[in-house]
């Protein structure tokens, strides 16, 4: 048999929740947790709302450098980054923009690009200029793997994807 002091008895009951009350904090979590999970599962959905749609696109970050040298006004500002990024046939990326402006080479296969109503086909070999704020699709439509080489200047600080949905 264990003997307690009257000061620790004191301190004890001290401790020891009200008659009635277990059951009231016992609940309490499990009402913030029930309350909690519809707020979470409206982030979720809003966060998902902003993805940009892809299907069989792979990028491959193949080099990132911030920019020094005799463009001053450049220097520590931007960076330069250079994806690969691999369409496999009927692989697209549904409407987005990007992070800063950018050119692009063709490496295999054929890039069919949508801006509006208007289609572009290119073929390896090309290249073109796009300047990021400008709302497309891109779209492997051929029988072959495709290839695009992404060369961007970004933000200095940027990190992630320089794949962005579109602004409203």
């Amino acid at each position: 048999m264990r003997l307690f002091s009257h000061a620790q008895c004191a301190y004890d009951a001290r401790l020891r929740p009200n008659p009635g009350s277990e059951k009231k904090n016992f609940m309490r979590p499990k009402r913030i947790v029930a309350l909690s999970i519809p707020i979470f599962l409206a982030i979720s959905v809003a966060q998902n709302t902003h993805r940009v749609e892809m299907k069989d696109v792979t990028p491959v970050q193949r080099f990132e450098q911030v920019i020094s040298g005799h463009v001053a006004e450049l220097n520590g500002k931007y960076k330069f980054r250079v994806s690969e990024v691999t369409y496999q046939p009927g692989g697209y990326v549904g409407d987005h923009n990007h992070a800063g402006p950018g050119v692009r080479v063709i490496m295999a296969g054929e890039f069919t690009y949508v801006k509006g109503d208007k289609t572009i086909v290119y073929k390896a070999g090309d290249a073109f200029f796009e300047p990021g704020d400008m709302t497309h699709r891109a779209y492997n439509r051929g029988s072959m793997i495709l290839k695009v080489m992404n060369v961007e200047i970004l933000p200095a600080d940027y990190s992630g994807s320089a794949l962005i949905p579109p602004t409203p």
